[in-house]
């Protein structure tokens, strides 16, 4: 595992456009089908990252509290599972369903979503507003393994808020960290 931080995509960038596989409806999904009527957060992860482990329960909870605002959730995974089988599609789709994800959680075998968001690691986030121009990108909250903080999700939650209230101009934005992206 190499410890790796945000890429940060430049803010007010157009949602890369994507369709990809679903691994638990067995369904093509593009962006527009699971973007917001306020905003889309779209994270990119993981099953085995222990970054993504230590918040995963985080994250759910923040979908099932800003879906319903009007806010998009994607996770997508874009891990090469020739050498990483544990990001395989049906490992993926177990792990959506124990961990009663709200969200899609989509496979780029290609890995070029991955490359066209410029993701770096996992967790990567990166959330747009109605328009579709990023407004944030960054870490979760400041909570990592081993170093004691709680798993708030305060940064996101701040970034959400503000996005809610028409705010699009949000500081600070610090990069998220975790496990590199495996590329092939």
């Amino acid at each position: 595992m190499a410890l790796t931080e945000s890429n940060m995509l430049p803010l007010g960038t157009t949602a890369p456009s994507f369709t990809l596989h679903d691994t638990v409806s067995k369904r093509s999904l593009s962006f527009i089908d699971i973007k917001g009527t306020k905003g889309t957060v779209v994270v990119f992860s993981c099953n085995h990252c222990p970054f993504v482990v230590h918040i995963n329960q985080e994250l759910v909870n923040l979908a099932n509290q800003y879906i319903p605002q009007g806010f998009g959730f994607v996770a997508i995974s874009s891990n090469d599972v020739a050498n990483y089988p544990d990001d395989s599609p049906e490992k993926m789709s177990l792990v959506a369903k124990v961990l009663k994800y709200p969200f899609p959680y989509l496979y780029d075998e290609t890995q070029d979503i991955a490359k066209a968001y410029d993701a770096a690691c996992t967790p990567d986030f990166y959330i747009f507003n109605k328009e579709d121009k990023l407004v944030y990108r960054g870490r979760l909250d400041a909570s990592r393994p081993g170093n004691s903080l709680p798993v708030t999700g305060a940064d996101i939650r701040f970034a959400l808020d503000a996005i809610a209230l028409g705010i699009n101009d949000i500081s600070p934005q610090i990069p998220s960290a975790g496990c590199n992206i495996k590329w092939k």
